[in-house]
């Protein structure tokens, strides 16, 4: 690595991949014709200094499809920290190699952080002495995307042998939600809510909350979502309304190849057989309770952790549900 790399890899900190952010069919050509020439290389996750991290291709060895990579690469070109960020980036490089702090030469990192600059801080390929010692294949994507990679790639291996319903459980907070939205911007997929399916008005007795996942109407979720979903048909249901406290007229769904449900208690033991994969997301108390505060008012809060939370935790507890899931993947701050 020399000064030109360093440079590289403080533009990408910076700007991440918004410089090449080509359509997705392009971005996966590309991945694809890079893979399938590329020489055997096994290497890790690079964390870049910013909300990027270069991810390698042979990560498609392990299942990752190339288009599900191009398409994070190109959600990923929507975000950068721009030229002000770039500069300090470069600067503290440069304070730190005068101190030697840094296996470079201060002079070296200077005279080619300004020939850079003078060009208007165009990006720039890794050294020749850099490619012929690491023989870099990677993409850069947003660190957000890291801890799903996993489940991504699942997925695929899943998806080339059929339909897919896949479950996301987890405590408030815990990025339900948000996850079921990016399957949906990567993979087109119906999701489902049981956020949908509260209890109705008559079903909310002492004894139906006395049951672990008793919170949610799961009778009703298996026969108008779940049993036509396993058929292959189409799915008419009813979405509960909190402000009426009723059920609306029916939707019609035409389930895609991947089907997501979730919200908690979508694995509760008498739904869990019908989910070709099920997934768990962890939190930790502070930042569950953190991130409720930001969303919430003080009364929906208080109400969060004085009747929602604690009827989460017995479910999971009693039922054993994040030990099983096929996947349990820790939410981050």
């Amino acid at each position: 690595m020399n000064a030109q790399d360093v440079y590289k890899f403080l533009y990408q900190s910076a700007f991440g991949c918004a410089h090449f952010a080509p359509s997705v069919q392009a971005a996966q050509a590309a991945v694809q014709t890079e893979y399938d020439r590329m020489q055997p290389v096994e290497t890790d996750i690079e964390p870049l200094d910013g909300p990027f991290c270069r991810v390698p291709l042979g990560l498609l060895r392990k299942g990752l499809e190339a288009e599900t990579l191009a398409k994070l690469f190109c959600l990923s070109a929507k975000t950068q920290a721009g030229k002000a960020q770039f500069e300090r980036l470069l600067s503290a490089a440069l304070q730190q190699a005068k101190q030697g702090a840094l296996p470079f030469p201060a002079a070296a990192l200077e005279k080619t952080f300004l020939s850079y600059a003078k060009a208007g801080y165009p990006p720039a390929h890794h050294s020749d002495a850099y490619r012929a010692a690491y023989r870099p294949a990677y993409r850069v994507i947003e660190r957000r995307f890291l801890p799903f990679l996993p489940l991504f790639a699942r997925l695929d291996r899943l998806l080339q042998k059929g339909p897919v319903i896949a479950a996301i459980d987890g405590g408030s907070a815990s990025g339900k939600t948000e996850l079921a939205a990016l399957l949906q911007t990567l993979y087109g997929c119906t999701v489902f809510h049981t956020d949908d399916f509260f209890l109705q008005p008559q079903q909310r007795t002492p004894e139906r909350y006395a049951e672990p996942g008793g919170n949610m109407d799961r009778e009703r979720f298996l026969e108008e979502v779940l049993r036509p979903l396993k058929a292959r048909k189409s799915v008419a249901y009813r979405r509960f309304s909190c402000k009426t406290m009723t059920l609306e007229a029916p939707t019609t769904v035409f389930p895609e190849k991947l089907t997501v449900v979730e919200g908690t208690y979508a694995l509760h033991p008498d739904l869990a057989g019908y989910y070709d994969l099920s997934v768990f997301l962890e939190i930790d108390p502070q930042l569950q309770r953190e991130r409720l505060s930001r969303r919430e008012s003080s009364e929906s809060l208080h109400r969060f952790t004085s009747v929602w939370i604690p009827l989460e935790q017995a479910y999971f507890d009693a039922l054993c549900v994040p030990q099983r899931c096929d996947m349990q993947i820790q939410a981050t701050p």
